[in-house]
């Protein structure tokens, strides 16, 4: 097995790093992280990934990737063509492509835009991205905003040492401490605190907490699932997450041309906690 190791690319959206297992000469496999996660979310699937060359980007404002500048915005479109931006910077003119949760909704993005480089599409608890009426855009717009203008010089918190931070994440997140302490050690820098000792901080853009600017509405969100051309298999777990109902997304999955959906009872890192039942389930999808 091939052991993930570091990689980088210059793209116009900054310097992006990440997770690449080396297995240069195989089919190609795009894994796009979580909100907050990074590339070290992939670590735990790799070994059942392994006939494949596995590359799993920080996206802009996580991990070790650059941050995009105070004037560009955080949006799943800038993800979308920054993973697009990854896959021309390794010369890649088609791929399989990956993504959980936020890397799910932008993995479905760059599905639906570009059906000719995404020859399968594999999903972890998402298919397409949040949704909302349209009677919520004035509130949102003001939110959104107010937002922008509170975190201007927000201080970061300071964690006095790693396992501080593992903590923070377990509670936050349900994950289990291994699965917590790889994203930890990789999403973390160290400073130095108000009395000069040693501490942490997130990495992460800190404008990535902030609420979106504007969301589609339903009808737009299934016009854009129906775009996706690409076979698609989709694993979700079972508690269904309260910001995607059961019934939501069964409706969504039976809009694809080409989609099979399975449920497992698990927690929303189900590819970290549970990686041989989704490493599984994917490489029998993509060795079909």
């Amino acid at each position: 097995m091939a052991a993930m190791q570091e990689f980088v690319v210059d793209t116009a959206f900054g310097r992006l790093a990440g997770l690449r297992n080396g297995r240069t000469q195989a089919p190609k496999l795009l894994a796009l992280h979580g909100w907050l996660d990074n590339a070290a979310s992939f670590v735990p699937l790799a070994p059942w990934l392994d006939g494949f060359d596995l590359v799993a980007p920080d996206l802009p404002g996580h991990g070790a990737s650059a941050h995009l500048p105070a004037a560009a915005e955080y949006t799943l479109i800038a993800a979308a063509r920054a993973a697009l931006a990854v896959a021309d910077a390794l010369g890649w003119q088609h791929f399989h492509l990956l993504g959980h949760s936020l890397g799910g909704a932008t993995a479905s993005f760059v599905a639906a835009a570009t059906p000719q480089r995404v020859d399968k599409l594999l999903l972890i608890e998402a298919l397409g991205s949040l949704s909302e009426s349209e009677e919520r855009v004035g509130a949102r717009l003001r939110e959104a905003f107010a937002g922008m203008a509170a975190i201007d010089g927000k201080q970061l918190r300071v964690f006095s040492d790693i396992a501080t931070a593992i903590k923070a994440r377990v509670i936050a997140n349900d994950l289990s401490e291994p699965a917590a302490r790889l994203l930890v050690e990789r999403g973390v820098a160290p400073v130095r605190g108000d009395g000069g000792a040693a501490g942490f901080v997130w990495r992460s853009d800190p404008r990535l907490t902030l609420t979106s600017a504007l969301r589609m509405n339903e009808a737009q969100m299934r016009a854009l699932i129906r775009a996706i051309d690409s076979p698609t298999c989709m694993v979700w777990a079972d508690p269904a997450q309260s910001y995607m109902p059961d019934a939501v997304r069964r409706e969504r999955a039976a809009l694809l041309r080409d989609g099979e959906l399975h449920i497992h009872a698990g927690t929303h890192h189900l590819h970290m906690e549970q990686p041989q039942l989704v490493g599984e389930l994917f490489r029998e999808f993509l060795l079909r």
